[in-house]
């Protein structure tokens, strides 16, 4: 890797790191909506789903060892490593027009829905509600935090590809 794109690296590591702790909304049962999707995501847009990934992987061991609650040892690569990774597969749509970002946002967010929601009805079904199904339980509970923060990330990043473009 070249030193500008270690560089760029470390930078969004550490801001999307910080703004994990920063959220609008925490959920009583877990999730929370924040913006530390954001620089993955800009990670991605610039230099490459390879870099995108890398960049959500190691955002996800930080969190995890900042002492984040482990609450099964498989939630360590569902919910952290893979569901931060996928973030940056936004990186395959790298170049920056409004309906590629778009997608590449939606793509990564649906991702990382997916990871979260196995997680949930795989590892975390004992906490679910008798008689509940816990596929449905799972999809609900996530897209109550995972849809609002797709939201403003999509804003966002538009805002900032926008200040970026002048």
């Amino acid at each position: 890797m070249k030193k500008i794109n270690i560089t760029e690296i470390s930078m969004a590591v550490a801001l999307s790191f910080v703004l994990t702790f920063v959220s609008f909304f925490h959920m009583p049962h877990g999730g929370s909506i924040t913006l530390a999707m954001v620089p993955i995501i800009q990670i991605s847009f610039k230099r490459g789903c390879k870099s995108g990934i890398f960049t959500g992987a190691i955002v996800a061991i930080l969190k995890i060892l900042s002492g984040t609650k482990i609450y099964h040892p498989l939630s360590i690569i569902l919910d952290y490593i893979l569901a931060y990774g996928s973030i940056g597969i936004a990186g395959l749509f790298q170049k920056l027009n409004s309906l590629k970002m778009f997608f590449g946002v939606l793509l990564s967010f649906f991702l990382r829905f997916i990871f979260h929601v196995i997680s949930g009805a795989t590892l975390f079904k004992n906490y679910i509600p008798i008689n509940k199904n816990p596929w449905i339980y799972s999809c609900i509970l996530n897209t109550s935090y995972l849809f609002p923060e797709l939201i403003i990330t999509l804003i966002v990043v538009f805002a900032l590809n926008k200040i970026g473009k002048k």
